[in-house]
């Protein structure tokens, strides 16, 4: 196992690390009905051909193009072929043809379609009043096979399965998919100032808000199973619920009790646990001591700062990023923005400086810098957007310089 101490990581680094040491989550298969949201680990590929049949796209009339060539105008109204009917065939006289609706097989013998519009039908009788200019051969008609053929891969694995992925794979005759693990994540709040948020709250204590935050956060980025806990400054308590949640859940979310205070029991109560450290420490702001480590169970154990921006930001930078890796998803590289105002920077740390993005006159990026007044402000966040990446350096960064940019979940 490799631990870092020492060494104070710039962000970059400190995310490559998290990839190279988190393992992936196991696959599983799903029900399609309940694959909204999940990792795909298994390519998706059609059964058959799409479409699968030569399908009508508009209402109208089948005729052989080659009639169409030779002058005929008029044709005479021998069926009518509606969606899923077995198809009909077009009869041998140069003026047959067969009514159609969209979505309809095409009838054997015919190539092309002429819409209600261009052919008023009387009786038994279509006219067609426009012809088509050109060949009509194919004309308002799918062909068999035009969208993708049978075996062709259509969703490659490492796709999250949203409404676009799942039509393609009920089309495709898949009604269970096999995708990554939902991983059971524990978020843990700490510290005996913190109160639920329905409780009498005196002048000495604040309302919990890390738990909930992370957790929505977590819950709109495709993780559902999160679960709250706090844990006072009790060093039995914190033995005790930690031992219980190292060994039921599969990610473990700390925030607060990291540092260095007398009271801060949770870093040598985590490595008597089992719990290995693989850093401590990145050069940014805000969040810089932010803490990774696995348990013995191989688990990823996240301890964030417990300031509000300070934890919000970390999870986003490389809580989400992790999970997504070890859910096997293809990774995203952050977008790229470019400074609206001058930015401040500072001599040795990254600064994840929260922004409002809006579009300039050739439509990119523009983040406008949104600076808060301490890590605790959460509050400062609800205008932004999210965050970009300045590097450290001495002076500011002037308007117009390119950044990455993380958005908020």
């Amino acid at each position: 196992m490799c631990i870092i101490i020492a060494v104070v990581l710039t962000p970059g680094d400190a995310l490559a690390l998290i990839l190279d040491t988190i393992p992936l989550f196991h696959k599983e298969d799903c029900a399609i009905a309940e694959a909204h949201g999940r990792v795909l680990r298994g390519d998706l590929r059609a059964d058959r051909d799409l479409p699968p049949f030569d399908r009508v796209t508009m209402d109208g009339f089948a005729v052989r193009s080659s009639s169409l060539r030779s002058g005929v105008r008029r044709f005479r109204v021998e069926a009518t072929q509606a969606a899923g009917m077995m198809p009909l065939t077009l009869g041998p006289a140069e003026d047959a043809c067969v009514e159609v609706m969209t979505g309809a097989v095409l009838p054997q013998g015919a190539d092309c379609v002429i819409p209600y519009e261009d052919a008023p039908r009387e009786g038994s009788w279509a006219q067609v009043a426009r012809a088509p200019e050109g060949d009509a051969a194919h004309m308002n008609v799918h062909r068999r096979g035009s969208d993708h053929r049978a075996g062709e891969v259509i969703v490659r694995a490492g796709a999250r399965l949203t409404g676009r992925e799942i039509a393609v794979a009920a089309a495709c005759g898949h009604p269970a998919l096999n995708v990554a693990h939902s991983p059971k994540i524990a978020v843990v709040s700490t510290g005996d100032e913190l109160v639920e948020v329905d409780a009498l709250v005196g002048p000495h204590q604040i309302r919990r808000s890390n738990d909930y935050s992370l957790r929505a956060a977590l819950m709109q980025s495709g993780y559902p199973r999160a679960d709250r806990f706090h844990l006072r400054d009790i060093r039995h308590e914190i033995e005790h619920m930690l031992w219980h949640i190292l060994a039921e859940y599969d990610v473990l979310l700390i925030t607060g009790g990291i540092s260095k205070g007398k009271f801060d029991f949770l870093p040598a109560e985590l490595e008597r646990q089992g719990v290995h450290k693989v850093f401590q420490g990145v050069a940014q702001r805000p969040g810089k001591p932010f803490w990774f480590g696995l348990s013995g169970r191989v688990s990823p154990v996240f301890a964030l700062p417990g300031n509000p921006v300070s934890a919000y930001t970390c999870l986003h930078r490389y809580v989400l990023p992790a999970l997504n890796h070890a859910s096997g998803m293809t990774p995203r590289a952050p977008l790229t923005a470019a400074l609206a105002a001058d930015c401040p920077s500072d001599p040795k740390l990254s600064l994840l400086m929260p922004v409002r993005i809006s579009s300039g006159p050739r439509a990119e990026l523009l983040a406008s810098p949104e600076p808060l007044g301490t890590s605790g402000d959460l509050a400062g966040l609800v205008d932004t957007d999210g965050f970009v990446e300045l590097p450290a350096g001495r002076g500011g960064l002037p308007a117009g310089v390119l950044a990455p940019f993380w958005r908020w979940a």
